[in-house]
């Protein structure tokens, strides 16, 4: 399961070398988790030690079951750049097309998360419209024929980006990570 995960990581933000999982602290600040965490968030770091984003795990109920996914967010963009279902017991050939499905999948290319402007909230909620109706960037363009899920997908995006973007835009620069050094000695 955690060699899937970090799988998933990668996947969703690529250009990640590193990755350290955070939670938030009982004042709410962002500190290094000490447990994994059944929905973990991890800030991705290049080989120089630089911040490249964030991979976030959230959750909603679909049609049948839980769907979980995980997504990616660049500080730069302010957007979520890279999308994975973890787990889904959504009907085959209808609920999984969130995972295949082109159109949809180029949602997560960059779906806008900006922050208001005292940084507390997501500017616009995420939603997902009806297939062919999506005319913001904040929206999610569904699926016709996969329409719970492609909501469940929205509901999932709004959910984890409004728990977390504020935080880590707020901490994750000024986050302490220190990059592993080689420790090795070289044999002469």
């Amino acid at each position: 399961k955690a060699r899937f995960l970090a799988a998933a990581v990668s996947q969703v933000l690529p250009a990640s070398q590193t990755t350290v999982e955070v939670t938030k602290d009982a004042e709410g600040r962002l500190v290094a988790a000490t447990l994994p965490s059944t929905l973990p968030v991890f800030l991705g770091y290049d080989e120089r030690g630089e911040l490249v984003g964030a991979v976030i795990t959230s959750q909603a109920m679909g049609y049948a079951d839980l769907v979980t996914v995980l997504f990616s967010y660049s500080f730069e963009k302010q957007a979520i750049v890279g999308f994975k279902v973890l787990e889904s017991k959504e009907t085959p050939g209808l609920g999984d097309k969130v995972e295949i499905e082109p159109h949809f999948l180029a949602n997560f290319e960059a779906l806008d998360a900006r922050l208001n402007d005292d940084g507390t909230a997501l500017a616009n909620p995420i939603v997902t419209v009806k297939q062919g109706e999506k005319t913001e960037p904040w929206q999610i363009d569904g699926i016709t024929g996969a329409t719970i899920t492609s909501e469940t997908i929205g509901v999932i995006m709004d959910t984890g980006a409004s728990e977390w973007v504020p935080l880590l835009e707020r901490d994750a620069r000024s986050f302490e990570y220190e990059p592993p050094t080689d420790t090795s000695v070289e044999e002469g």
